[in-house]
């Protein structure tokens, strides 16, 4: 009997080990103030790499101050004073040692509106390479292509590289900022509801392209889209007012959620 329990809990640590070698973030008591205004309070939240986290919640609950924390973007409004942890591959990225810079070639942003440069769709796609120094012109074609079929637009633009980004449509232009991103080869993908601006349609395919990017990349959402978030994500975190109310699986949180807050979220009876 005692063997049995020995084994039991050996295979528990294993698991252990294992879950806290797939975090690629784990955010400990982070709190975030806007001059006074208490923004991010006490987050905890581990995510697990080669999936998709989805961050929802009402307006102003949070959701796109924490994923801007990340890649410290927060860091561009003066009045922004934080506390606590965030560990990026177990490495605190508020470290003085760190630079911001070197955090940001690792976790790309795909933000609410297409922001294509006023460049041509190659130019758009090169920028990232080009400022790491990378100026071959075969690497560079064999970036684009890459990054483009990537993004699942290759076959949409590849005879029109040399035309301005802006003559797309806007789920291409979306697609190509997901490319953009790609082409600097990240680890993590933060997306800022990235379908909101966009038709069903279009919308369908940045999904459908979501699902594919998570075999490679760690994809982290903010949506206000219950559907969305429930058709796309592997795992679901309920923000409301700076807080996580609560973070679960995905199928659980929509369908036995813990909090009482988060079912009525999620049932529509406010937000």
């Amino acid at each position: 009997m005692n063997q049995v329990i020995l084994k039991q809990k050996e295979q528990k640590e294993i698991e252990n080990r294992k879950n806290e070698s797939s975090i690629v973030y784990d955010t400990k008591k982070l709190n975030l103030w806007y001059g006074n205004t208490h923004a991010l309070k006490d987050i905890d939240l581990p995510v697990q790499e080669r999936s998709v986290t989805a961050i929802i919640g009402p307006s102003g609950c949070g959701k796109s101050t924490y994923i801007k924390t990340l890649n410290r973007m927060v860091e561009m409004n003066p009045e922004v004073r934080t506390t606590g942890k965030v560990h990026y591959r177990g490495r605190n990225i508020f470290d003085s040692s760190y630079p911001a810079e070197e955090l940001r070639t690792r976790v790309g942003m795909v933000f609410q509106k297409p922001n294509p440069f006023p460049k041509s769709i190659f130019d758009n796609v090169v920028y990232g390479p080009k400022i790491h120094g990378i100026t071959d012109k075969k690497i560079l074609q064999k970036i684009v292509e890459k990054s483009l079929r990537g993004a699942a637009i290759w076959d949409e633009v590849k005879d029109r590289l040399k035309e301005n980004a802006y003559s797309l449509s806007g789920g291409q232009q979306q697609r190509l900022c997901i490319a953009r991103c790609l082409a600097v080869e990240p680890d993590v993908i933060l997306m800022d509801e990235p379908t909101s601006a966009l038709d069903p349609k279009s919308t369908l395919k940045v999904e459908e392209l979501i699902q594919e990017l998570k075999q490679n990349y760690s994809i982290i959402i903010v949506t206000h889209n219950m559907q969305q978030a429930a058709r796309i994500s592997d795992k679901t975190a309920f923000f409301l007012n700076g807080e996580v109310i609560e973070y679960d699986e995905t199928d659980k949180i929509f369908s036995n959620p813990v909090d009482k807050r988060t079912e009525d979220y999620i049932t529509g009876r406010f937000g």
